[in-house]
């Protein structure tokens, strides 16, 4: 069995730019930024004849993939995809404080303690969990060959780790973008990137 999945994470929102924490408890919408951004990957990427759009249950992954959905792809949202929850800093600005306690987080991460999290919130561990029943679930789907996915920053970083049976400690070596894209092949078992963070689609808008 062989399946090509096309990840993507969502477009800017608003709370991006303004630097508040949103995770899988915010649930915010695409800024204008962010509808060009969707607006663009989707003319780069129209021609690709997608069986299925799999995104999170958050709002701005549905707006970032909604012209896909309205040229008639089918669609399907699974929890799975979710933002890790940031639990107490959900929707806090990242002041000293919030960095200062994000700086700890991520240097434990690194450690490969994975089990930790911020209070009231989700360890990669956990995170890995419910990503791996959503990666079971969309393997077997007969017929959907070729899948566009979009899911969270984070999400992403840590998602790519293990699929490609990278240790989950090393995340912060992909780089993530709203909207760019890791194309993945599943062939035999094995995942294997075979793009890995494309943002072609964005050079118009940096030049605008």
């Amino acid at each position: 069995m062989k399946k090509t999945f096309y990840f993507i994470r969502h477009g800017q929102t608003d709370l991006n730019l303004r630097g508040i924490v949103q995770g899988r408890g915010v649930n915010s919408p695409l800024n204008e930024m962010g509808i060009k951004q969707a607006d663009a990957f989707y003319e780069t990427y129209k021609d690709i004849p997608f069986d299925k759009v799999y995104t999170s249950t958050l709002l701005r992954t549905h707006q970032t993939v909604q012209r896909f959905v309205e040229a008639g792809i089918p669609t399907e949202q699974l929890e799975g995809l979710d933002e890790i929850s940031w639990g107490i800093y959900e929707g806090k600005e990242q002041d000293e404080t919030i960095m200062a306690g994000f700086k700890d987080l991520v240097n434990q991460w690194r450690n490969n303690e994975l089990d930790v999290a911020v209070e009231n919130g989700e360890s990669p561990n956990t995170l890995v969990k419910r990503q791996q029943e959503a990666i079971q679930h969309m393997l077997a789907q007969p017929g959907e060959d070729l899948l566009l996915v979009c899911l969270h920053g984070r999400a992403l970083r840590i998602l790519l780790c293990h699929l490609t049976e990278m240790a989950v400690c090393q995340m912060d070596d992909f780089p993530h973008t709203n909207t760019a894209l890791y194309i993945v092949e599943y062939n035999d078992g094995k995942f294997q990137i075979v793009d890995h963070y494309n943002t072609v689609h964005l050079e118009s808008l940096a030049s605008n």
